[in-house]
């Protein structure tokens, strides 16, 4: 039998589940904010893996597939303790926004400070309280505003334990990505706790098959760190992984007619799309400079000169990358409808 877990000097017995709301700050209406987080704590020791959302506070899918994946664990059968915050960034979520009211990226405040900013606050907060107890980190996140993107997870993948949840996700790309300063994953493998990101969807949105290829990843990962039974299924096809990617930029101003979708392959010089003046009399088109996977895209049609309009992952072989989308798309049963 595993010892008590504790959180914030909350205890959970072995074989447990609590829900807890931790004390974050006060609104200026001096009404108590606070961060909920649920503790399932298995009866055997093992992992203890933090399955976190919201950062950005108006990235809404992670906060469903934390909801499910809780509906499907057993406390009875998990080894190891999981410890799932739905909603980091209270502050932003209250108010549809990526940001703190500060206008602070949470994300971008890590390790953070007693008594710093606003930001710098709740991210020691979340370390110091959260980040602290853990073994491993999931944390879950969403294209920006009018920006989505095809399901993907992003990692450091020099770290053996990091590569292997990244690779055990399921995901049909993992993208190489090197740490920001600032970012919870640069504070956490500073600590020797390996992150991954699971990027899929757009802001403000609930996406199904984000959603859908969200739950199930993390599933995986809980099942190759061995706190949840190995499932019968036959075994998924490794990720393609590409070790660069590159945003292709609006070069005029105008109304963007984008032809390719999330999940294609394009090759270099192909016609993406056309920028139009509003009554259509010019037109110009927006070529690839390289060849590679289309895995993010602007969904506002609205341009500036610079505006970023595809999110372009290079590969050594892109064919066996468009398999590999071909293949996520098959698995999860929805190949008519439009990632």
């Amino acid at each position: 039998m595993s010892p008590p877990f504790e959180l914030a000097g909350q205890q959970v017995a072995a074989g447990q589940r609590r829900t807890m709301q931790l004390a974050l700050a006060q609104l200026y209406t001096q009404s108590p904010l606070t961060v909920p987080v649920e503790v399932v704590h298995g009866k055997l020791p093992g992992p203890v893996l933090l399955l976190c959302a919201a950062i950005h506070g108006d990235e809404l899918n992670g906060i469903e597939v934390v909801n499910q994946v809780l509906a499907k664990v057993n406390p009875a059968r998990l080894r190891g303790t999981l410890v799932a915050v739905p909603v980091v960034n209270v502050f932003g979520f209250i108010h549809k926004s990526r940001y703190l009211p500060d206008r602070r990226d949470l994300n971008r405040c890590f390790p953070g400070s007693e008594k710093g900013s606003l930001g710098a606050r709740v991210a020691h907060f979340f370390v110091t309280e959260i980040v602290s107890k853990c073994s491993h980190i999931i944390d879950l996140h969403t294209g920006a505003i009018h920006r989505a993107n095809l399901p993907q997870i992003r990692a450091q993948l020099d770290c053996p334990i990091t590569r292997q949840m990244a690779e055990s996700f399921g995901a049909p790309i993992v993208l190489d990505a090197s740490i920001r300063d600032g970012s919870l994953r640069s504070v956490a493998e500073a600590q020797g706790v390996p992150v991954i990101l699971y990027e899929a969807g757009e802001a403000l949105r609930f996406d199904p098959l984000p959603i859908k290829a969200g739950v199930r990843g993390v599933l995986r990962v809980m099942r190759n760190l061995g706190m949840l039974k190995a499932s019968t299924a036959r075994p998924v096809a490794g990720p393609i992984i590409a070790r660069s990617s590159t945003w292709i930029r609006a070069e005029h101003d105008g109304l963007l007619h984008l032809k390719v979708r999330l999940g294609d392959r394009i090759r270099k010089g192909d016609c993406l799309g056309t920028i139009s003046a509003p009554l259509g009399a010019e037109q110009c088109k927006v070529i690839a400079p390289r060849s590679g996977i289309v895995i993010g895209s602007l969904t506002m049609p609205l341009v500036n000169e610079g505006d970023a309009i595809c999110h372009i992952a290079l590969f050594d072989e892109i064919k066996q990358a468009e398999l590999s989308v071909e293949r996520f798309v098959d698995e999860l049963d929805i190949q008519s409808a439009p990632l």
